[in-house]
C-alpha cells in the first residue's frame, strides 16, 4: 500500500516539476518512511529497488513519454538490476534519484540510478529495461526514442556495463 501512494504522489507532483529529457537525468524527491525499515532501522534492501521503479516512473512522466507509450499500448519492463549500497537511509531522511539513460542495444535500455542525499551517494543502480507490447511483442529502444522525438544512436557504455548488458542476455 505503502508503494502505491507513493505511485500516486509521483504521478501528480511529476506533472507539477520541471520537464526533463527522457534520457534524463531526473532528480526525484523522496523521504525514508516507517514503512521503509528494516530490524535495523535503516531502508531495507528491497526497497530501494521499489523506489528506483518510481523514480523511471517520474522520467517517463516528466518526459512526456508515459502518456504517448500507454497511448500506443507499450509498457516497460525490467529485464535485470543490480544495486550498489554505500551507505544508509534511516527514518526521515530526505533523498533524490538521479534517474539517467546511458545507452540501448537492439533491445533494451541501460540506466543508471543513483540514490544521493546531499552530495553523499548512498546506493547505485543499474538497470535492463524492455518495453513490450500490450498486444504482444517487444518494441526496440528506437521506437520508443522516435516516440520522445530522439532519433540519435546510443552513446557508448562502459566496458563493465558492456559485460555486464552482455551477460544478461
Amino acid at each position: 500500500m505503502n508503494l502505491f501512494i507513493r505511485l500516486i504522489l509521483v504521478s501528480i507532483f511529476a506533472r507539477l516539476r520541471n520537464k526533463v529529457s527522457v534520457l534524463g537525468p531526473c532528480l526525484t524527491p523522496f523521504r525514508c518512511v516507517p514503512t521503509d525499515l528494516d530490524i535495523l532501522r535503516h531502508m531495507n534492501n528491497g526497497v530501494y529497488l521499489s523506489i528506483m521503479d518510481l523514480a523511471r516512473v517520474d522520467l517517463m512522466i516528466r518526459a512526456g513519454l508515459a502518456g504517448k507509450l500507454s497511448k500506443n499500448g507499450i509498457y516497460p519492463v525490467v529485464v535485470a538490476e543490480t544495486i550498489r549500497f554505500r551507505k544508509s537511509l534511516k527514518l526521515f531522511d530526505r533523498f533524490f534519484i538521479e534517474t539517467t539513460v546511458l545507452g540501448w542495444d537492439e533491445k533494451a535500455f541501460i540506466l543508471q540510478q543513483r540514490f544521493l542525499r546531499g552530495a553523499d551517494v548512498i546506493a547505485e543502480g543499474v538497470v535492463r529495461a524492455r518495453f513490450l507490447r500490450k498486444t504482444g511483442g517487444s518494441v526496440v529502444p528506437t521506437e520508443v526514442l522516435a516516440l520522445a522525438g530522439i532519433e540519435m544512436n546510443s552513446p557508448s557504455l562502459p566496458d563493465a556495463l558492456k559485460m555486464w548488458n552482455q551477460n544478461q542476455l
